[in-house]
């Protein structure tokens, strides 16, 4: 199996749309310093995409130049050369983990190196952030980055950037926190993968109660000198689910939210409703519970090619917003991009409109 074509939405392989898409998402992760455009063509001319292990080799092999090419950097004492490599190597190292489940020595291999890579960009920013841990009780501890913006007015506003149960927090270092940055924000970058080997994952992510991890990260920056408390917003990044809505319904201290709002909670309990009269009943009166009582504004979204179909988000967003919420809906449409499930395929154009509606919602001039 060969590499075909690249076209602006989609590089292609037969029966392999998995790597396709990732390989895609990897692609948009240029224009953010997550890779260059010339590195990855040239590991995909490399690869046989009909064998995992030699697509998790050459990720692997470009990952550790960059890597090597940032820690060279650094003694030579070229801190913004080391950080640029650092980043590109976070993405490599991602995508040789891709097709490999967690327990798996390839995946170990990826992002235990991966993991360095992130430690060693957040030492060595300017300004420095941070590696901390957020207790989570009943549960291992949370590992987040903070990233605080390149002025010394603190308290700062923060936006916490959290993905789906699985995601991993270190391509926010390239992918928002610039963003944040830009704007005077602090970024938290977090995930439920806890701190060490995350083989205890398993363990959590089928729990109904995903959402008492946020206001656990909420806890932890409320007490934070340099927090600024009255303005802390959430991007639930890419999520399919409803556990970051589901948590906010609880938590009154957010000022703003990016996330589905709990259309994704709304069109699974409809769906089960199997398009019953019953459903239409239930759509009218809007009986979600989470998208009744988000008390927060919330911004959703989302693309023409991703999950949810447009004429169904809008159906869904119609009867949430009659129920009172503020909830703002941007939908990408395919000439513009941004369209596939949580923008892979241009995160800049998502993330600009994102984060100066955020900007907007925190009083950021």
């Amino acid at each position: 199996m060969r590499f075909e074509a690249i076209t602006p939405e989609q590089a292609f392989w037969s029966d392999r749309e998995d790597l396709s898409i990732e390989f895609t998402r990897l692609l948009a992760l240029a224009q953010e310093g997550g890779s260059t455009v010339a590195q990855c063509l040239r590991a995909a001319s490399r690869i046989d995409f009909s064998d995992d292990d030699s697509w998790h080799a050459e990720w692997m092999r470009i990952a550790d130049k960059n890597r090597e090419r940032g820690d060279a950097a650094l003694r030579d004492g070229n801190v913004l050369t080391s950080n640029s490599n650092w980043l590109r190597a976070i993405g490599y190292y991602q995508a040789a983990s891709f097709p490999f489940e967690r327990s798996d020595k390839q995946y170990q291999a990826a992002v235990g190196n991966m993991r360095r890579c992130a430690a060693s960009y957040v030492r060595h920013r300017d300004p420095p952030g941070e590696v901390i841990l957020i207790p989570w009780p009943g549960f291992y501890p949370l590992e987040a980055y903070l990233l605080p913006p390149r002025n010394d007015a603190g308290p700062w506003p923060v936006v916490i950037c959290i993905g789906e149960p699985g995601m991993r927090k270190e391509e926010y270092l390239f992918k928002t926190a610039r963003y944040a940055n830009q704007r005077g924000m602090s970024l938290l970058a977090v995930d439920l993968l806890g701190a060490g080997p995350d083989s205890q994952f398993d363990e959590v992510a089928g729990r109904s109660d995903l959402e008492t991890a946020i206001g656990h990260i909420m806890d932890y920056l409320v007490e934070r000198a340099d927090v600024d408390r009255t303005r802390i917003a959430i991007l639930a990044d890419g999520c399919g689910s409803s556990f970051v809505a589901r948590s906010i319904v609880f938590d009154d201290r957010f000022a703003a939210a990016v996330c589905d709002g709990g259309l994704w909670d709304l069109h699974e309990r409809a769906f089960l409703m199997g398009g019953t009269p019953f459903e239409t009943e239930f759509l009218r009166q809007g009986l979600s519970r989470v998208a009744r009582n988000i008390k927060c504004p919330v911004l959703i979204s989302t693309g023409e090619r991703a999950w949810l179909t447009p004429d169904r988000v809008r159906e869904l967003y119609d009867h949430v917003k009659a129920s009172g919420c503020d909830l703002t809906l941007k939908i990408f449409e395919d000439g513009e991009t941004a369209v596939m499930q949580g923008h892979a395929d241009n995160p800049t154009l998502a993330n600009e409109y994102i984060f100066d509606w955020i900007s907007s919602r925190l009083g950021i001039s």
